[in-house]
């Protein structure tokens, strides 16, 4: 049996909201079936407002960078290099805040770190060892979100635009498409591009079978 890599290989997948980040980064845990691999959530990492009154935390920009608790991810991220079990936030869309629940998220090989913002902080970026940038067209990614948001999270068509027209398509090209520059593969259409998710796996899946201690790609 090889031996696991030395230090875990942290994969970034960004894009806007409903660019197919989601299936991008699950389509690959399944083709690394029988790994060692987890998939994490930018969005569980959103600051905890139980202080603040429900209609102050409808107010929030949730497409900022400031809305998240970088400074969490960060730790955590880091301790699961180091092979350390953490203790993950959960994130409930209804009450805008965290959930009084949390998750255990035991050390994997592989971390796929999913996320609208991930490559927005510098420390976060120095983590990663592949950087992926989900590029997919508005206009698809707002009907994706009016699906999402209508089924998954409850939320009335007249808010999921206004809060598009807002926040989400401004702060997407004031913060998201501008990592794309940082970004060391591109996938265009999201989780459609099965060449480019298998490229991916095939990279990911030779470096986790040849035990060597970490994919390294220079900025």
């Amino acid at each position: 049996m090889k031996e696991s890599p030395k230090r875990p290989i942290i994969i970034g997948v960004t894009g806007g909201s409903s660019s197919g980040k989601t299936t991008v980064s699950k389509t690959v845990l399944q083709r690394l079936f029988g790994h060692s691999i987890a998939i994490i959530q930018q969005d569980s990492y959103y600051k905890d407002q139980a202080d603040v009154p429900m209609e102050e935390r409808k107010k929030v920009n949730y497409d900022h960078p400031d809305a998240f608790d970088d400074d969490l991810l960060v730790e955590q991220l880091t301790k699961l290099l180091n092979y350390e079990t953490v203790e993950k936030p959960v994130y409930d869309y209804s009450e805008f805040t965290r959930s009084n629940d949390t998750k255990i998220q035991e050390p994997t090989d592989v971390i796929i770190l999913e996320g609208i913002l991930i490559l927005n902080n510098q420390r976060l970026r120095d983590l990663m060892d592949i950087k992926v940038f989900v590029d997919t067209d508005d206009d698809i990614r707002l009907i994706r979100r009016i699906q999402r948001d209508t089924v998954e999270r409850g939320r009335s068509l007249d808010s999921i635009i206004q809060q598009y027209l807002a926040t989400v398509r401004p702060m997407y090209h004031q913060f998201v498409e501008p990592t794309k520059r940082y970004a060391d593969i591109i996938i265009p259409r999201g989780g459609k591009n099965v060449v480019a998710i298998d490229l991916l796996a095939t990279k990911v899946q030779a470096i986790l079978e040849d035990g060597s201690e970490s994919l390294v790609i220079d900025d």
